[in-house]
């Protein structure tokens, strides 16, 4: 079995070699063959506009003295096709064909002289057109030349490169074996086990390396799966405790059971547990990437002034929307009016007297910034508030604290909007949050 597979990998490895060699090789001949010619019509170029001028001048000599190459051709045709004047080599040859009028061509073409291939520049100069060629048996020789080389070499150094690719991949494989047995002793109950790996720093040990990160996202990934769990379920369980605690209440003395109150009761906690179990499926699907955004034209400042009418109706704090203005994003409007609303929710639940909504376009970004002037977040604490289920107060419940899920949620919205957040520590105090949004180019179009 390692002999099929060091013979597939070497196998493998010289065909990609090949062909990329190969490949370059064609590239290189192009390349070549592009430069020579360039260099050429150059010089034609040079030798037409030597015609030129002494045509223009009125010294146009026939036969027209040779430039360059020995082989050089150059003729002068009007615009009846009659020959003036032409080089001592071309003088009995018909007049070559002209571009359109005004129209300049480089042309590779047969010529009968010397039975070889020819660069020719025309020019359409006033009422005539000015022919210059060149042989092109130079740039055929030398890229033959070059191609004869490549057919030399692109097989060598694919031999020598499969030699080499035989023999260390040999090498490598002596502890492949030894890994494997590892790490199919591996299970979910000893998931803090790691494979060892080889102080050789060659491939086998990045894989080893590689693998042992690959166990540790999956066993940071299985506690977090289990902290997740538990903590979903504690946040489950509260509400449906305190439910059936009234309602065991009423049941027990039904005489001072006052129904609407616990009815109320029971309904708001049911609405809590409603938006809990929304936000633990927005938070699956987003994990799992089975949600899909909308793609569509959304007015932002839109959002957040209707964001600011229902904290003014929910709330007494004072909601300042003076510094929102225009600014338009590609997005989901449901999602980003989601993540508003948290936002604001978190900023409601912690501001004294004040909440500042702003929104503006900056070098082509939608900002959003929510600043209450509450106690602020200290800094060592701002990136773990958008962890899920965390709270910084760890007195707060869920009727004062809320899940501790808004602020992952809106993270999550952002980041799938392609956009970032940040918290900063507001003027006077207070925390800041700060979301920059890709904001919409003019002649993007809403679609879904």
């Amino acid at each position: 079995m390692r002999g099929g597979i060091r013979l597939r990998i070497t196998a493998i490895a010289m065909t990609a070699v090949t062909l990329v060699l190969v490949l370059a090789g064609v590239a290189l001949l192009g390349s070549q063959r592009r430069i020579l010619t360039h260099n050429l019509d150059e010089i034609l170029s040079t030798h037409s506009d030597t015609i030129e001028r002494t045509y223009i001048a009125g010294d146009l000599d026939d036969p027209i003295v040779q430039q360059g190459d020995e082989d050089a051709i150059a003729q002068v045709v009007d615009n009846d096709g009659r020959v003036l004047a032409a080089t001592s080599n071309f003088t009995a040859e018909p007049a070559l064909t002209a571009p359109g009028p005004n129209q300049t061509s480089y042309r590779t073409l047969h010529l009968p002289i010397d039975e070889s291939n020819y660069r020719l520049l025309s020019r359409s100069v006033g009422d005539v057109v000015i022919h210059t060629g060149t042989p092109i048996d130079d740039v055929d020789e030398s890229v033959a030349a070059l191609r004869t080389g490549l057919l030399i070499a692109i097989p060598l150094i694919a031999i020598i490169i499969g030699a080499l690719i035989w023999w260390l991949v040999g090498r490598t494989l002596r502890p492949v074996e030894a890994i494997r047995t590892q790490v199919s002793a591996i299970t979910g109950a000893n998931l803090d086990q790691r494979v060892s790996e080889p102080a050789t720093n060659d491939e086998i040990a990045r894989l080893a390396c590689t693998m042992n990160a690959m166990l540790d996202r999956i066993e940071d990934a299985s506690q977090r799966e289990r902290q997740f769990v538990a903590d979903a379920s504690h946040e489950l369980r509260s509400p449906l405790t305190r439910m059936r605690t009234e309602l065991e209440v009423d049941i027990a003395d039904p005489a001072s059971a006052d129904l609407v109150t616990t009815h109320r009761s029971v309904l708001g906690e049911v609405e809590a547990l409603q938006r809990l179990v929304e936000d633990l499926l927005h938070l699956a699907r987003s994990d799992n990437r089975t949600s899909v955004l909308k793609r569509q034209l959304v007015d932002l400042d839109d959002l957040v002034l209707d964001e600011a009418r229902r904290l003014r109706t929910a709330t007494s704090l004072q909601i300042d929307t003076s510094h929102v203005s225009a600014a338009q994003v590609i997005g989901d409007p449901d999602q980003l009016a989601r993540a508003i609303r948290n936002l604001c929710d978190n900023a409601a639940r912690h501001a004294s007297s004040r909440i500042t909504l702003t929104t503006r376009e900056e070098q082509h970004r939608a900002q959003l910034t929510v600043t209450d002037d509450g106690p602020g977040i200290p800094e060592h604490e701002r990136s773990r508030v958008f962890d899920r289920f965390a709270r910084i107060d760890q007195a707060r419940d869920t009727a004062t604290g809320g899940t501790g899920l808004g602020l992952a949620i809106t993270l999550d919205i952002v980041q799938r909007h392609g956009g970032t957040i940040t918290i900063h520590e507001a003027d006077g105090g207070g925390a800041s949050f700060a979301v920059s949004l890709p904001a919409s180019e003019p002649h993007q179009e809403a679609t879904t």
